[in-house]
């Protein structure tokens, strides 16, 4: 007769995080779309989670490469996995970079490029580069200028022979978008190949793309889950007969399907697009939400995939948003993702998203965040999580932005300008993002709580995902967050979740050849309260592993504050059991 403890099919676990190597096997990295859902090569449902990394690319100072070395990169790449158990990372590379003559790449910027990409794919990270582009370059701006860009090459810009130009009485860099005559003309020329240089784009991107994809082994190239085309892309100026939802159609969406042409030449066939909607479409403020968002563009299908990004521009304001974000502030918005995925009938992805650290908004900044990872996790507020979980909907992939190892030590020339020397924050426009800091000896050092960065998600599901909540019980100062409390009709699970941190996930189990994981936190505990048996359970560094069977499956993850007896976890796992099937009736299977 088997004991108590195999009865409840409950296991308690502590392991701190292990740093592993890239696994040989080019199935369990490989991203594709499956239905609303990304997947590996086993078809497991895969979770992306991490950072931008990093804005340095955005500069000037180290060559718009995102790392001076291969061996920052790596530093940075091990900090994050340790510090935050991210799995990948959001890579932003430089057209300005890659081919600074026209007709002509730059090798030693594609050399330094794949190798700081490697320091991240051998650490086990998946990389999604991204042509990164603000204000569309930063040769738009003179050495007095009060902003400035980042993106097209010097070239580019002199093909155009633009004015000087003007933001005004801009308090902003943002405003550059709709109130700077220059950079409207610059990027409405680009949609319209003036001088031809889109072309030029789609030939370097060609080019770099098979640089990387030769310069990679077949396990590292299986690691870089596709490639972001464009980011943030806006039209300019609009043509006469043009709004934003004709633009996406017929000149953005065009754009991306030139570029999936250029990833298939390039030997990037079985990557997906991760392309981007009119850069309007993710503020919550804008005029042009419903309209945007690739709207009309039919079925974009597995090759491509949704990919967004969201900034509360109310609570940045500082007036229009006064408090601090609440349970289920963003679930609408986040919804919102979800819902235009499902309508392409692809996959989504938030590939930056967060607040300032630093500014006369900062207070908001640890309730905003936590309220963006809860809707990353599920499309309903805490408060109704238990009774609605039903409809919590996929869970979300999503980019922070960012990770910066030289957070607050840039020396930045400022648009070239010696007597603008940048040193603070991101050392670009003022902006101050990174959710870590190098301190002194070299070590990075989270600026948030640890309980909001380093999260429970399921990186890896066999089969399908029901429903996931996680409560981090974050810290805004003195205070601790609690959203998600177990409701008191399940009196068990409550008593033996108490104060602590916990996750529950649902899933339709499906037989493949790799199990469900976990990132389990490195500082937690855990105890688990599953239907599956003690033997299909086990936790090796960050990892809780849960084997995959046909069927449906639960997994509670709970740290109780003192070993819970056998009848507590009876009781609990009797709740649980009862709630699972009653709750999830509706959900698809």
């Amino acid at each position: 007769m088997r004991s108590l403890l195999v009865l409840l099919v409950a296991v308690t676990m502590t392991c701190g995080f292990v740093s592993t190597a890239v696994a040989d096997d080019v199935q369990a990295r490989e991203i594709t779309v499956r239905g609303s859902s990304l997947a590996d090569g086993f078809g497991r449902e895969v979770v992306l989670r991490g950072f931008d990394v990093s804005g340095e690319a955005k500069l000037a100072e180290n060559g718009f490469l995102p790392f001076a070395n291969a061996a920052d990169a790596r530093k940075s790449a091990q900090a994050m996995r340790s510090l935050t158990g991210a799995n990948a990372v959001r890579f932003p590379l430089s057209w300005a970079g890659a081919e600074p003559v026209r007709g002509q790449l730059d090798a030693g910027y594609l050399t330094a490029l794949t190798d700081q990409l490697k320091a991240f794919l051998d650490e086990g990270v998946t990389v999604l580069p991204d042509y990164h582009q603000d204000l569309y370059s930063r040769y738009l701006f003179s050495a007095d200028s009060w902003y400035s860009g980042d993106g097209a090459p010097k070239w580019v810009v002199a093909a155009g022979n633009y004015a000087h130009e003007s933001c005004g009485i801009c308090v902003h860099w943002g405003q550059n978008i709709t109130q700077n005559s220059v950079v409207q003309n610059a990027t409405s020329d680009f949609w319209h190949n003036a001088h031809g240089v889109q072309d030029e784009f789609f030939s370097q991107a060609t080019e770099t793309m098979n640089h990387l994809r030769t310069h990679l082994s077949a396990a590292e190239f299986a690691g870089i889950a596709g490639m972001d085309p464009y980011n943030e892309p806006y039209a300019g100026r609009y043509d006469s007969s043009q709004d934003s939802r004709s633009w996406e159609q017929n000149v953005l969406w065009s754009f991306f399907q030139r570029f999936r042409q250029a990833m298939d030449t390039a030997g990037w066939p079985d990557k997906p697009a991760f392309v981007e909607p009119n850069m309007f479409w993710n503020a919550n403020i804008s005029f042009e939400k419903q309209t945007g968002g690739l709207l009309d563009v039919g079925a974009a299908g597995s090759r491509y995939v949704f990919n967004t990004h969201f900034y509360d521009q109310l609570a940045q304001s500082g007036v229009l948003m006064p408090g601090k974000a609440g349970d289920g502030q963003y679930a609408g918005d986040f919804g919102a993702v979800r819902d235009r995925a499902a309508a392409l009938g692809t996959a989504a992805i938030v590939t930056e998203f967060g607040p300032p650290m630093t500014g006369f908004t900062s207070d908001k900044t640890p309730t905003v965040d936590k309220a963006m990872y809860q809707a990353l996790d599920s499309r309903l507020s805490g408060a109704t999580w238990w009774t609605h979980a039903s409809v919590s909907g996929p869970v979300l992939s999503g980019m922070q932005w960012q990770w910066d190892i030289y957070s607050g030590q840039h020396h930045e020339l400022m648009n070239d300008n010696p007597q603008k020397v940048l040193t603070t924050g991101d050392g670009w426009n003022g902006e101050d993002y990174s959710a870590a800091v190098t301190e002194a000896g070299r070590t990075m050092q989270l600026r948030q709580d640890a309980r909001l960065l380093d999260r429970l998600y399921p990186a890896a599901v066999a089969g399908h995902t029901l429903a996931f909540t996680y409560e981090d019980r974050l810290r805004d100062g003195s205070q601790t967050l609690t959203w998600n409390q177990v409701p008191s009709t399940m009196p068990a699970v409550a008593n033996l979740v108490g104060t602590g941190r916990y996750g529950v996930l649902v899933w339709q189990g499906a037989d493949l050849a790799a199990p469900t994981e976990l990132h389990i936190p490195a500082d937690l505990s855990a105890t688990v309260v599953t239907d599956l048996d003690p033997a299909a359970i086990s936790r090796s560094g960050d990892r809780l592993r849960l084997a995959a069977t046909p069927g449906l499956h639960y997994a509670l993850i709970a740290e109780p504050s003192t070993p819970p007896t056998g009848a507590q976890l009876a009781a609990a796992r009797t709740e649980l059991a009862t709630w699972v099937p009653t709750v999830l009736a509706g959900s698809p299977r």
